[in-house]
């Protein structure tokens, strides 16, 4: 069976996810209704020690409170941690939108209804219909989940992202060191450092939407956006490599050699930035050497061109000097 969805964003990219199945979709309801269950059992021995006798008074309680928990336990969890109960939470699954993005309180509460009315509960047979509609869903979807436009996946799965060191392209080094990061949050490094480690794994749209998902996002942030020229995982990787210098600095350590990430080679060449004036971060500048060579070489040329036009033409019909081109940027997409 397929391990991966196809999910299509706005844009109509398509996202490579791994799915959550019915095997680990099952022992986390487990949890959740080991959970719920010990919840009921503390809630029903409170209001039996502390009824007044009033049995009619006591079985509606006890009817809001089941309800309550059945419903409002998943809600409550999915809403507040962007898809995760507690059981998905132990078993590394998280509910997302069919676009890929966090859901909110509307998908959270179309689920758990949906769950206490017809998946699980009430018209469920305890399960039975979840069970059924999930085993002969491609994406193992219950009922829920396609009222909610939803799809359960699974967010913690055997990588190399922890394990793969990132390095600081050289071209962007000094640009990265201008950068206030105090204001990017853990959760997203850590979406940009898997997102590195799997870069080679995703289709190129969905690497190329992705990438520019978690960059603006950065931006964002940060104040600072894409240079002119700069491909995005090269972006990332400048401003991950960045943080972690810092976090080695602060700890006393030593800081890590400048080195291209993995299967994602920087030339050697230096890239010419864009002009600072219209960027809202700082640029690096490129070498003067360098810049001084092109500008000889490209004077010299136009003074030969503009001899020739001279003995061949008038002067009012010379060549106007033309401005030296923009450079390319040096960075070439990972192989």
């Amino acid at each position: 069976m397929k391990e991966e969805t196809d999910l299509v964003t706005g844009e109509a990219v398509v996202l490579d996810l791994r799915v959550a199945r019915l095997a680990s979709r099952g022992a986390a309801m487990l949890l959740d209704v080991l959970l719920q269950a010990l919840t009921l059992l503390v809630v029903f021995l409170v209001l039996v020690m502390t009824s007044s006798g009033d049995e009619s008074l006591l079985g509606a309680v006890m009817l809001v409170s089941t309800v309550l928990v059945l419903v409002g336990y998943p809600v409550l969890f999915e809403t507040l941690t962007r898809g995760k109960t507690l059981g998905k939470m132990a078993l590394g699954l998280r509910v997302v939108r069919a676009d890929g993005g966090a859901i909110r309180f509307r998908q959270a509460l179309t689920r758990g209804l949906c769950g206490a009315l017809v998946d699980f509960w009430m018209l469920g047979f305890f399960g039975v219909v979840a069970i059924l509609v999930s085993a002969f869903s491609r994406d193992g979807k219950r009922v829920g989940d396609y009222l909610a436009g939803t799809v359960v996946i699974r967010e913690r799965v055997p990588d190399v992202a922890a394990a793969t060191p990132v390095h600081m392209p050289p071209q962007l080094a000094q640009w990265a060191s201008q950068l206030d990061l105090s204001g990017l949050p853990n959760d997203l490094a850590l979406s940009i450092r898997q997102y590195l480690a799997r870069y080679h794994d995703l289709r190129p749209e969905a690497a190329h939407a992705l990438g520019w998902s978690l960059a603006q996002q950065v931006g964002a942030r940060l104040g600072a956006g894409v240079p002119q020229g700069v491909p995005v995982w090269a972006y990332l990787s400048a401003i991950l490599a960045e943080r972690r210098r810092r976090e080695l600095a602060r700890a006393g350590h030593a800081p890590e050699p400048m080195m291209p990430i993995s299967g994602m080679p920087v030339p050697q060449t230096t890239y010419v930035n864009p002009d600072p004036a219209t960027q809202s971060h700082p640029a690096a500048p490129a070498p003067a050497e360098q810049l001084r060579t092109e500008q000889q070489a490209l004077t010299e040329q136009l003074r030969t061109e503009q001899q020739s036009l001279t003995e061949q033409q008038p002067p009012a019909q010379q060549r106007p000097t033309q401005e030296p081109p923009v450079a390319e940027s040096p960075f070439a997409p990972p192989q």
